[in-house]
Formats: C-alpha cells, structure tokens, sequence
C-alpha cells in the first residue's frame, strides 16, 4: 500500500512508471478531460484498452423524477468537462486545445471504450491497472483530470489517493466488472464522446454555433414542455385568417406568447420598428 499527497507524491509520476505497454485500464470518475490524456499521452497510446465509467448519469438522459434528479447544470459540467475542467483554465488559455483534442479523438476510436452509470446509485471512483500477472488500484479518484493527477491545483485542502497492489486490487476491479458488464446499470456512450471532443477541433458554420448555444441554454425547459403548457388548439385560433396569413417565424412567435400568458399570465418582447434607424418598440401583455 502506497499513498499520494499530489504535493510531494503525485499519482501521475507514478502512473507514469506503472503502465507499461499492452497495460490493460479501467477508470470509474465523474469526469474525463482530454489534458490528463495529454499528461499521459505516452504512456496511454501504448496500452491495450481502456475501460472509462461516469460514476454519474454522463452523455445519457436522466430519467429520474425531477424531484430527485441532480441539479442540470452539474450534469451539463461533467460533459463539458472532456475539454478541461474549472481547474485547467490555465491550459485551456495555451490555445493548444485543438490539437489535444483532436489527438485524443483518435486515440479514443482505437483504444477506449467509455459507458455511464444510469442510475441514481454512486459508483467508487478509481484507476485499475492490469499488466501481465499483476495489477494495482488507486482510490480514491473523483475525476481523471490534472487535479486529481496532481498537476493542477484542486480546490480540496487535504486529499490523499492510496495505491492497493494484489490481491486487495482484484476486489476493487471486481466490482468495477460488475458494474460494466450489468446493461441495467451502465450504457455504452463512446459515441457521444467522441462527438464532443470532435465538436472542440471541427470547422462549425455559425449557424450551427448558434442554434447549439439556444439547445443548451434552452433544453432543460424544453424537456419539461407537456400538453398542459401548449397552447390549446381547439379554441379555434388556427383556423381564423389571420393565423394563415403569418408567416411561419410569426406563428412561432405568436405560440411564444400564447404559451407565456398561460403560465407566467404576461409576456414581454422588443418588436424592430425600423432597421435602419434601429428604432425599437416594447411591448408588454
């Protein structure tokens, strides 16, 4: 048994020694970000596979009562998190962002594999390594990013991470496998990883930005839209003339209101009056 302040003893200097090439790794931690890829870039590319679990719902819909379903922000965080965390905004300012992620990208389609858990149980966070007839544990981890390594600073002011060598870190990678090859506790989501990471490096239109920024602001409110807070078609408002002489951003607008009458009893919006004299109008229901 060994143990990591990550002040004097780090986990990556000894990770560092520790995986070998054709290693075999299994991490369960909340977050995965592509600068502890970098950190470990060397050593990652020589191993055999890796097994990544999101000790919580990551990638994947919650579909939990709302009541007892985790805060959304915190969720849409650890997704983010694959492009560096609220600890590595230093390295995200060296706007070598792109090239990681493009490398860990290719690095993923060819060795990892990434699954969720999908309920509301916590799962142990840890790394496994398996090389030959032996193997080790660190424990315990909260995310695979440059804190939890020891290269960045995290906001803990006393976290120790302890190394268990055989038999103790076949028990703990027992109950990693258990939880891996259960369907009805985790869900395969490599795909929608990778689609994040890509997302970092790809050439987007402006457009596309655009409509992904109104998704993620918007989408928690959108998820909880019901027939009870749609506007009610069988008054008969579809059908008057004036309905069918709006164009289609017009009647998505009018809908707009309808729905913030019913719910909020008021509406308010700027209406352009004149483009180039940028005039604008207020208006309040």
């Amino acid at each position: 048994m060994e143990l990591f302040d990550n002040h004097t003893k780090l986990v990556k200097d000894d990770l560092s020694k520790s995986i070998i090439p054709k290693s075999k790794l299994s991490i369960a931690a909340f977050c995965f970000s592509i600068y502890a890829y970098e950190e470990l870039k060397k050593e990652l590319n020589s191993i055999d596979e890796l097994r990544f679990l999101f000790t919580s719902p990551t990638f994947v819909e919650e579909n939990f009562p709302k009541e007892k379903r985790e805060f959304y922000i915190p969720k849409l965080s650890r997704e983010r998190s694959v492009y560096g965390n609220e600890f590595e905004i230093k390295l995200r300012n060296q706007l070598t962002q792109k090239a990681i992620a493009k490398e860990c990208a290719e690095w993923i389609r060819k060795k990892v594999t990434f699954k969720s858990n999908i309920t509301e149980g916590a799962a142990l966070g840890l790394i496994s390594i398996t090389s030959k007839n032996e193997s080790s544990v660190y424990m315990p981890i909260k995310s695979f990013s440059t804190a939890d390594l020891g290269i960045s600073k995290g906001n803990d002011l006393i976290w120790a991470v302890t190394k268990f060598d055989s038999p103790f870190s076949q028990q703990y990678l027992q109950m990693f496998d258990q939880v891996w090859k259960s369907s009805k506790l985790a869900k395969d989501v490599t795909d929608e990883v990778i689609e994040k990471i890509t997302s970092v490096y790809q050439e987007n239109p402006p457009e596309l930005i655009y409509f992904m920024t109104l998704n993620n602001i918007f989408k928690e409110f959108l998820d909880d839209i019901s027939d009870d807070n749609i506007a009610n078609e069988a008054t008969g408002f579809k059908g008057s003339k004036i309905w069918n002489k709006m164009y289609d951003f017009q009647k998505d607008a009018a809908l707009a209101v309808i729905n913030k009458l019913e719910t909020y009893n008021g509406s308010i919006g700027i209406h352009i009056k004149s483009h180039k004299e940028k005039r604008y109008e207020r208006w309040v229901y």
